[in-house]
């Protein structure tokens, strides 16, 4: 570093001063001259004694005519500014006004342009609706953050499975020795027939204790609650109490259930809403008419390993969820006789009973919360999506305003002028888009409730609503409109007036980024539609271990069709209408339970694995058709066969049997002889193994009536005839059946929903790509007309001009496929591996969406380049 002094300066801050007071004609001139004096003094006087008369000197220039004369021409400046379009009323219309018509003057690119940001915000608006109606299930509850339900534990073998289902006597520990509880209710659901005078219908509901009530806010809207002391009393949901009794008052009207008791109505209450847990229940009785009337609830009441019942609790003011599920965990495991499955009890709060249902080992894994994030990031990359098109068709229409930009600059726009302009053009746009984007969503509410199983509206009186929509639109518009209105605000003037403004090719490369971004989502999504709909086609496609086609369930919920299966099958029968009857404990689509109380030769003393309960009659293998695969099926001839078991052959797996058939399995303290081996059926969730299963005669634990009808008469004819047979035995009740196909494909409910959302999210991320890809290839013909009107000239053909233009678009492409490919490769094999039986992720899905791509992208770029093709040279070279 140099060690001579540097040469000294006057004040800065009087330089500044004397800019600011002193014309700037007279400025340069003047501070030379006051820099030469100050040289002068410096080599004289020294540096201090500089600065002083250097101050003194510019002091005496502020005088107050320069200063009224500059403050003056700030004031000018100011006003001038202020004729902003945010500040000027008047500037304001003028703006709208050129904005509408320049949108009326270019009615197709105005057309594309505010449907294109219609269609991205009507799908935002949509997948908001949808996750607001997520978000807010069961907030109806007055204490939300205080309700929880109880859930356990419970280690059958090596990993944790989670259940909602408790034991009686808990209810009662809980109340009673742990002060964090306010209140705790017994709940059970069920499905009966009631009765009342002529009308006859099958409804879900629920036996509760009375706190029960008050925990979900129910709205009584005529009668009144029961109380502890209340029994045979009843409460009708409205729309429950209007099916039954119409129009006529229903309280204290008599109802009969399942034909066996009586109860009355005490009060009718207004119907859970939707988005509710409770949105089946549509009546409620007492928990104690349950336990007085019910056989199994009878034998529960102090039996701890009968889990059958749900309990909900709602906790003291400031208590935590986690430390009283610290407190009640062990409560099982503390008792005299702690059972082997080493049950672990635990508060599941009422914010996670939708969003976060699901368990694995336990650990809460989330649940419906994912399609919450996932529909939510659609919803933005398609308002995304939508704001590129806007910003590569406002763009790519820049040069036929760059005159206009040229000639307002000359004539004294400001540059914060034109910018306004711009923006109210598309803050405008935004705003009809969002006027069409309400019809959008108005007529599609319709299927996308029917898509998503809602019952969602526009929330039409809600503020927010509006605040939110007219603060999206106004965002929505800044963002789409911010680069088109500072891109073409900068244009110079001379250059443009002289016809020499050019967009380099470089200019199109933002706009290439954001096409080819739009085309990777495109591509994305289309791999994940294809994907989601083979796992489902192969889940549909995979052996269920019988077979399905004609066959329906009748629940037993009357007494009249107990203790007659001999003569209620011969009738059924004997109207041609059936080909077999069976009786069965639960459903063929449900397993109604299992035990862990069983044993066989060669079992590991220290595991305890869990065998789903089959109770069935004679003929239930010939009914639903089961394959076997070892021994025999039961048999009348067989007087042995009570003493007989029959397994699956996962059980088999389970027990380790080389040679099952013979083998002895213990369970309940009763030996059984295996007989027969069958083929795994597939019960419960279609996309998992199917679990280890036994099956027994037994015709007092049965509940379900399967019927086949026979194949020569269709369904209708033949459901009239079984519906006679019933009415013979329980005149009083309603033929209700079920079909278990339907039953099945209720099973796939999730994923076809995420398909059927996937796919059109996908199309319509295809159509906004491609109104993006029109904009990119009118910019780019627009950008090369005189190239493409020599290259005519000289020879070439429209077939050229096409391929000049198409194959800029091909590498497009090819990026984007490239980044999709390997996207939608980790997405989806992370999404798969929530499924032990999936398809495989072919190569050729890959290649599929990608050639489909292309196809939709040369389809696009073709119309504007042979559009550019047919156009006459002479027209493309005349002179401007």
């Amino acid at each position: 570093m140099s060690n001579r002094s540097q040469k000294p300066l006057p004040p800065g801050w009087a330089d500044r001063l004397l800019r600011f007071v002193c014309p700037a004609g007279l400025q340069e001139e003047l501070i030379g001259d006051l820099r030469e004096q100050f040289e002068q003094h410096v080599a004289a006087l020294g540096e201090a004694a500089a600065r002083r008369l250097y101050v003194r000197e510019t002091l005496r220039f502020c005088r107050p005519y320069f200063i009224s004369r500059q403050l003056r021409a700030m004031a000018a400046e100011s006003k001038t500014e202020s004729s902003s379009p945010f500040l000027n009323p008047a500037m304001i219309q003028n703006y709208l006004t050129i904005a509408f018509r320049n949108l009326a003057k270019n009615r197709v690119y105005s057309f594309i342009n505010i449907f294109g940001l219609a269609s991205g915000m009507a799908v935002a608006m949509l997948i908001g609706l949808w996750i607001y109606d997520e978000l807010s299930f069961d907030k109806q509850f007055k204490h939300y953050d205080r309700l929880a339900k109880l859930w356990q534990f419970v280690k059958f073998d090596v990993e944790k499975s989670s259940y909602d289902v408790m034991p009686i006597p808990l209810a009662r520990e809980l109340r009673g020795k742990y002060a964090d509880f306010e209140a705790v209710s017994l709940s059970v659901s069920r499905d009966v027939i009631m009765v009342a005078g002529e009308k006859k219908l099958m409804r879900q509901g629920s036996y509760v204790e009375p706190d029960f009530l008050n925990m979900v806010s129910l709205d009584i809207v005529a009668g009144s609650r029961f109380g502890d002391n209340d029994v045979n009393s009843i409460l009708l949901s409205r729309s429950l109490a209007s099916a039954m009794f119409g129009a006529s008052n229903p309280i204290s009207k008599l109802i009969k259930l399942d034909n066996k008791q009586t109860v009355r109505v005490g009060g009718v209450y207004e119907d859970f809403p939707a988005n509710n847990s409770f949105k089946n229940v549509t009546f409620l009785i007492p928990w104690k008419f349950f336990a007085a009337n019910d056989p199994g609830a009878k034998r529960d009441r102090d039996e701890w390993d009968s889990n059958s019942y749900q309990i909900y609790a709602q906790l003291k003011p400031g208590a935590d969820f986690d430390q009283v599920s610290a407190k009640i965990k062990d409560i099982r495991m503390k008792r005299d006789d702690p059972p082997g499955y080493k049950p672990e009890f635990f508060l599941h709060p009422t914010s996670k009973w939708h969003l976060y249902a699901d368990f694995k080992d336990g650990v809460n894994t989330g649940g419906t919360i994912t399609f919450v994030w996932l529909f939510g990031s659609i919803g933005v990359i398609g308002l995304l999506l939508a704001c590129i098109n806007f910003m590569n068709l406002s763009t790519a229409r820049s040069e036929k305003r760059a005159k206009e930009v040229g000639i307002r600059k000359a004539i004294g726009s400001l540059r914060s002028q034109l910018v306004g302009q711009f923006f109210s053009e598309s803050l405008l746009m935004a705003m009809m888009a969002f006027i069409l984007s309400l019809l959008f969503v108005q007529l599609a509410l319709p299927f996308f409730n029917q898509v998503a199983e809602k019952s969602m509206v526009i929330l039409w009186t809600n503020p927010l609503f509006w605040l939110a929509g007219l603060g999206f639109s106004l965002l929505t518009g800044v963002i789409a409109g911010s680069y088109p209105a500072l891109y073409l605000s900068a244009f110079q003037p001379v250059k443009v007036l002289k016809g020499i403004m050019r967009s380099r090719r470089s200019a199109t490369i933002p706009r290439r980024v954001l096409v080819g971004f739009q085309f990777t989502v495109s591509v994305t999504l289309i791999i994940g539609t294809i994907i989601v709909f083979r796992q489902i086609e192969h889940a549909k496609d995979r052996p269920i271990g019988y077979s399905r086609s004609g066959l329906i369930e009748v629940k037993m919920n009357v007494p009249e069709l107990y203790g007659h299966y001999t003569s209620l099958r011969n009738d059924l029968l004997n109207t041609g209408a059936v080909s077999g009857m069976a009786e069965s404990t639960g459903s063929m689509t449900e397993q109604s339970g299992g035990t862990t109380n069983i044993s066989w030769k060669g079992k590991r003393s220290d595991t305890k694995p869990l065998l789903m309960a089959n109770f069935v009659s004679h003929d239930f293998g010939q009914t639903i058709g089961w394959k076997l695969v070892a021994g025999r099926d039961f048999s009348r001839e067989f007087t042995t066969d009570s003493s007989s078991i029959i397994l699956n052959e996962a059980a088999v797996k389970q027990m380790n049997f080389k040679r099952p058939i013979g083998e002895i399995v213990r369970t309940n303290g009763k030996a059984y002889s295996v007989i027969g081996i069958v083929k795994n059926m597939v019960k419960e969730d279609p996309f998992s193994p199917v679990k280890p299963s036994f099956f027994l005669l037994d015709y007092r634990n049965v509940n379900t009536i399967n019927i086949r009808l026979a194949p020569q008469l269709s369904a209708s004819e033949a459901l009239s005839k079984v519906e006679r047979v019933f009415n013979t035995y329980s005149p009083d009740a309603p033929f209700e059946y079920k079909f278990v196909d339907d039953q099945y494909a209720r099973k796939f409910g999730n994923e076809e929903r995420i398909g059927r959302l996937a796919g059109g999210f996908a199309i319509l991320a295809i159509l906004i790509s491609c109104l993006g890809l029109f904009g990119l290839a009118s910019f780019m013909a627009e950008q090369r007309t005189k190239e493409i009107g020599i290259r005519k000239v000289l020879g070439a053909s429209v077939l050229n001009v096409w391929g000049l233009l198409s194959k800029e678009f091909l590498m497009l492409i090819l990026v984007s496929f490239c980044l999709a490919a390997p996207i939608s490769y980790y997405i989806l094999s992370d999404w798969l591996k929530n499924y032990q039986y999936r398809t495989e992720l072919s190569w050729w899905i890959f290649v599929l969406a990608g050639l489909g791509a292309l196809s939709v992208t040369l389809l696009t770029v073709s119309y504007q380049s042979i559009k550019a093709g047919l156009v006459n040279p002479v027209k493309s070279l005349r002179s401007e």
